[in-house]
């Protein structure tokens, strides 16, 4: 399995190529499957490392582990 960083840099050329418009249909099919398995591979890949990631916080004078929140769940407004 590619590195994440490699992985990010293909996704980033598939994405220049494709944004130039001048690559043939058939081309840009291909690429656009490529982009999108290396795309599932970052998300696995982040989401594993996010189970890993604890926030420390004080509590009680003492450091305890809670596990790590993205910060756009903990953005998103409460629905009523």
């Amino acid at each position: 399995m590619p590195k994440f960083e490699d992985c990010l840099q293909r996704l980033e050329q598939i994405v220049d190529e494709l944004e130039k418009g001048n690559v043939p249909l058939e081309q840009a099919l291909k690429l656009f499957e490529e982009g999108l398995k290396l795309s599932s591979s970052c998300r696995k890949e982040l989401e594993e490392a996010e189970g890993k990631v604890e926030i420390l916080l004080r509590q009680n004078g003492k450091l305890q582990p809670e596990p790590y929140e993205p910060a756009l769940e903990r953005a998103q407004p409460v629905k009523k």
